[in-house]
């Protein structure tokens, strides 16, 4: 009880309170410090600090993705683990760390000299339940074969692509509202169109501020449409460009060089042009269901499954994002492509007049357009030569 007074001086919990979870650790045969975390919601992190203080030392706590050297575990006794509740959890040179309840025990230190063929050891305190995971976690197969602790990685790298994967849908919405923006602009240019050819025949007169309305309102829809567009390139969820998406799906798809191995890979493929189609080449290749076996827990095996499976879906919605892209470049030349016909053909059948700088601003509005569609669409297109669509479960 003695050695968690300091969060009695802290506030955390009372005195009263702290004999009583004495009491109530004692009567059910239990570990202290579980009673406190558990029972009285101390904190983990101040318990640990309370133990490191009390045996001088450092503390550490449960990690599944810390990587375990192989050569620690081999020939370890978990019974003998869990009676004396400590374990190796670093190697850094020739210093061993070792984790342990109790660091000062004299019992512990004599078989981790037994057990450890090392000369140095570093002690540092961890909760029991903790040591008892990294036991559960890193002994529940071979040493040459540890799976259990790839879990919390992959879990890791399956948010990281779920993450990626909400910022390319945000993309594909913003791509969505630009081409619903510019069926306005065109919807308003027709509008344009039909005021300015009714206003050029004039036959109803008294008709003629209808006809001003109607190309005061397409104007009006035109530049909605236009500053939409440009309120959209300037946002923070601002379109990037295709080899941003590219780079960044790499990122997200890094996992691969360390999460992930093969058994029985395949062929190898001809090397594909484009980055994304080499990263979609690859999920076979690296992605390769383990069958379950004594030293692979079937949940192991379903993590590596999910995972890639996430990879996959993390590399369609790269390429669905860049064909949303394509398409809006599509609408952009679509609608350029109108502006500069519309513009020639009022200035061809109008002739010149009042409202020609009207016609030449639509014909210069048009071909800008068009440019800028292309630069969207022409990526894509190099993309689409590389694509093909792959079956995970393809042995």
């Amino acid at each position: 009880m003695e050695m968690f007074l300091p969060l009695v001086d802290a506030g955390d919990i009372s005195r009263e309170d702290l004999l009583r979870a004495c009491d109530e650790a004692a009567c059910r045969r239990m570990e202290l410090e579980w009673v406190l975390r558990h029972e009285y919601n101390i904190p983990r992190r101040k318990i640990l600090q309370v133990l490191a203080r009390n045996h001088d030392c450092q503390w550490v706590e449960y990690d599944e993705r810390l990587p375990v050297p192989s050569e620690l575990l081999a020939g370890l006794d978990a019974d003998a683990l869990c009676a004396g509740l400590w374990f190796p959890i670093i190697k850094d040179g020739d210093t061993v760390v070792i984790a342990a309840s109790d660091p000062d025990d004299e019992q512990v230190r004599r078989e981790v000299r037994k057990c450890i063929p090392v000369r140095d050891c570093e002690f540092r305190v961890a909760l029991g339940e903790d040591i008892r995971h990294f036991i559960q976690d890193f002994l529940n197969s071979v040493p040459e074969h540890i799976i259990g602790n790839e879990r919390t990685g992959l879990a890791y790298w399956r948010n990281t692509m779920a993450r990626w994967r909400t910022k390319l849908a945000c993309y594909r919405t913003d791509f969505a509202k630009a081409r619903t923006h510019l069926s306005m602009l065109r919807g308003g240019l027709g509008m344009m169109t039909i005021g300015r050819t009714l206003l050029h025949v004039r036959t109803v007169e008294s008709l003629v501020p209808f006809y001003w309305l109607l190309i005061v309102t397409g104007l009006g829809i035109v530049l909605f449409g236009i500053s939409t567009y440009f309120r959209t390139k300037s946002s923070i969820l601002r379109p990037p460009k295709h080899q941003t998406l590219v780079e960044v799906t790499g990122a997200a798809l890094y996992f691969l060089e360390g999460y992930q191995f093969a058994e029985n890979k395949p062929a190898e493929r001809v090397a594909k042009r484009t980055m994304l189609a080499r990263l979609a080449d690859s999920l076979p290749t690296y992605c390769v269901f383990i069958e379950p076996s004594l030293d692979n827990k079937v949940r192991s095996s379903l993590a590596h499954e999910r995972t890639s499976l996430a990879g996959q879906r993390t590399v369609a919605a790269c390429y669905r994002t860049i064909y949303a892209r394509a398409r809006t470049g599509l609408s952009f030349i679509r609608t350029g492509v109108a502006f500069t016909s519309i513009g020639l053909g009022l200035m061809k059948y109008f002739g010149m007049g009042m409202l020609t700088v009207l016609d030449a601003t639509l014909i210069v509005a048009g071909l800008l357009m068009i440019v800028d569609g292309a630069l969207w669409y022409w990526p894509a297109r190099l993309e689409q030569d590389e694509a093909q669509v792959f079956n995970p479960y393809q042995r």
